[in-house]
């Protein structure tokens, strides 16, 4: 009885240990996120795929490097020149993710701050790029849409090659030095001021057109109608309505021959 002691006690501890080591080699990632192995050995196999979310099981002698992969997104604020030499602060979101496929790449390769590593001189290269293409009008007013555009699309051709999905950027404002500004709008209310102008000179010309056009029809309905009422048509019409006004109930007297052209004379009771 006094040996059962000594025998579990290394029972006990070798349970003890079991209990570490499996406990070490317990890895859980969190949603959004995955992990890249690191072995004591080895270091990272760029061609590992990535751990998922959830209970994950490796040695304990290793480790994992966790990744959020779900979207994410950085404000840029960055200080760029237009075509002219004028300074424009553009403040921008970058909505971006790491490439899950190939995060182990990307870890082995750029790190974990592969944000300010890749990205985000990849942004501000772009911007300056494209923004020294405009003028400061054209980046206030018409064309900011495709500035936004042209921004992404050659941040994202800098990207793709570096592990990195560039999802979109969003242009939230565009600052001008404060004398541009406001001759920018001084100008662009100038041009509306003389658009209005002309849209009302075009409607008067347009509506003194259409008086001619009706007094035109007016006068050659009146030349028409006057060259076809000759006398026996009056005659006519004149002793039609001498008939219709004989038919009526109201006191009257009619002398036969009495008007001029020799059409009735119809005398009323007043």
């Amino acid at each position: 009885m006094e040996k059962l002691p000594k025998i579990g006690l290394p029972i006990i501890i070798g349970v003890f240990l079991l209990i570490i080591i499996i406990a070490k080699s317990v890895v859980t990632i969190d949603a959004g996120h995955a992990g890249v192995l690191y072995t004591i050995t080895d270091g990272v196999d760029p061609d590992d795929a990535p751990l998922g979310e959830g209970l994950n099981f490796v040695a304990p002698w290793n480790k994992v490097i966790e990744y959020e992969v779900r979207q994410q997104e950085i404000a840029e604020r960055m200080q760029v020149l237009s075509s002219n030499g004028l300074d424009i602060q553009l403040d921008a979101s970058v909505l971006y993710q790491p490439d899950f496929t190939n995060l182990s790449k990307l870890h082995k390769e750029k790190g974990k701050d592969y944000v300010g590593r890749v990205l985000q001189p990849a942004i501000r290269s772009a911007a300056r790029s494209v923004v020294g293409r405009y003028t400061p009008e054209q980046l206030y007013s018409s064309k900011r849409d495709a500035i936004q555009e042209e921004i992404f699309e050659e941040t994202r051709n800098l990207v793709e090659e570096q592990y990195i999905q560039l999802n979109n950027i969003l242009i939230r404002d565009v600052t001008l030095p404060p004398t541009i500004k406001q001759a920018i709008e001084r100008k662009l209310k100038q041009e509306q001021e003389s658009l209005e102008y002309e849209f009302r000179l075009v409607t008067a010309a347009k509506e003194a057109e259409k008086v001619i056009i009706e007094a035109e029809g007016k006068a050659e309905s009146n030349r028409i109608l006057s060259a076809s009422l000759t006398d026996k048509i009056l005659q006519d019409k004149g002793i039609d309505a001498t008939i219709k006004l004989s038919e009526s109930p109201n006191t009257k007297v009619i002398v036969i021959g009495s008007g001029d052209s020799g059409l009735p004379l119809i005398l009323g009771n007043n």
